[in-house]
């Protein structure tokens, strides 16, 4: 049985089947000697009687042999349901107040006489119904077929749980994913789906990031002969169109190398170094290039590649550069567990709609002046800060209107 709402059907219809014979077992078992054992001593209770044609006085005195010793009060009725005699112990006539509690509460068991007269007992100990023992019974039936079909359905729900698990380590951006295919039915055919188009989003992933990192080797080639060219016609060409290519050739040089490094943090997952980092070094040595960056802080290292910590300095300072106004101020503070680099700048700041926008690739806002960059810089740093086991955030200030913190893990050495 492979189709899952067999399974479960087939389930359930098992349940109630043993839950019913269960049920219809212990009721036979109950009610079948009761009512046996209540027709004999119907019987019993006849012969010691008197005759139903008899005098009441004779009946009662009758009844009254029958409860002597006892702790209980009895009554005789006709077919019509006519009383004929009541008799009670002497126990619960010496006392009245015994006697009224027997009378009203204490259960009652009427025997049928084969001669149509009934009797009617009330006895004053307490003692289990037949239909509470019932109740008790069915009681414990459920409990165990819900304990025993536990397993089943747990089982089916495991599988379901990793499946989930699969597909948001796919979401996540593991696009290694798989789940394991268990069984024949829907779950493992949908397991098995999931692998196959998990494989074929890595195929399309894997051949789209080889596809732009062999373009962007490829465009190196060009790009040297140009800058070559350019050196040729030094003397010959005008200054300022010159000057116009260099920079030019300069921006493609950089958006190549940009675009190849997100290649390799997207291909190459493991660390390429991992060694001691001094931030503040580091900050101090790319805060030199630029004639008006600014920066404060205590020495803190952290573990990770210098070489890539390096890039998203840089690029947090080019961005300033670029797109804000002197000064550029860069800080760098610890606190337990994090490190914290904020640079920030005196430009108009980034709209609150934008500021997870701009870690977008090739994401460049509108805004007056010229437009440089490919939008690749702040995705990188967002790419670097992750990889390192952090992130950045673009963040609202009171003085500089908006700035950007990346936040790093302090890791053990």
């Amino acid at each position: 049985m492979s189709r899952l709402y067999l399974r479960f059907y087939a389930a359930l219809l098992g349940s109630l089947i043993v839950f019913a014979v269960a049920a219809g077992l212990i009721w036979h078992r109950i009610s079948g000697p009761q009512e046996r054992f209540a027709g004999t001593v119907g019987i019993l209770i006849q012969n010691a009687l008197p005759p139903a044609a008899a005098s009441a006085e004779v009946q009662r005195d009758a009844l009254q042999k029958l409860v002597a010793g006892s702790d209980a009060e009895i009554a005789l009725r006709a077919a019509d349901g006519a009383t004929i005699a009541k008799a009670r112990s002497e126990h619960l006539a010496a006392d009245a107040a015994r006697y009224a509690h027997a009378g009203s509460d204490e259960p009652a068991i009427t025997f049928r006489l084969p001669d149509g007269r009934s009797l009617t007992a009330r006895v004053s100990v307490e003692w289990l119904h037949p239909a509470s023992t019932l109740l008790l019974f069915l009681s414990i039936l459920a409990l165990a077929v819900g304990v025993g079909a536990y397993p089943i359905v747990r089982r089916l729900t495991k599988r379901l749980e990793r499946l989930q698990l699969g597909v948001e380590s796919l979401g996540a951006g593991d696009l290694a994913a798989r789940v394991a295919v268990e069984g024949e039915d829907e779950i493992a055919g949908l397991a098995q789906s999931f692998n196959r188009a998990a494989g074929r989003i890595e195929a399309l992933v894997g051949a789209h990031k080889t596809l732009l990192a062999n373009a962007s080797h490829e465009l190196r080639t060009p790009l040297a002969r140009i800058r070559l060219g350019v050196e040729l016609l030094k003397d010959s060409a005008d200054p300022k169109r010159r000057a116009g290519l260099e920079q030019d050739i300069a921006e493609l040089d950089q958006l190549i190398d940009e675009v190849l490094l997100a290649s390799r943090l997207d291909t190459v997952t493991e660390p390429e170094a991992d060694e001691e980092v001094d931030l503040v070094a580091l900050a101090a040595e790319e805060c030199s290039r630029y004639p008006n960056a600014q920066l404060d802080g205590d020495p803190v290292q952290v573990r990770g590649d210098p070489r890539l910590l390096r890039r998203l300095l840089r690029n947090l300072l080019e961005n300033a550069q670029r797109h804000g106004a002197p000064p550029v101020r860069v800080h760098v503070a610890r606190d337990a567990s994090n490190v914290q680099i904020s640079v920030s700048d005196e430009g108009p700041g980034i709209p609150a709609e934008e500021r997870e926008r701009v870690f977008e690739p090739f994401y460049r806002r509108k805004q007056p002046g010229p437009n440089v960059g490919a939008g690749l810089g702040l995705a990188l740093v967002r790419q670097i800060a992750r990889r390192h086991g952090g992130d950045v955030q673009c963040e609202a200030d009171a003085v500089t209107r908006s700035r950007f913190v990346v936040r790093l893990p302090m890791r053990a050495s």
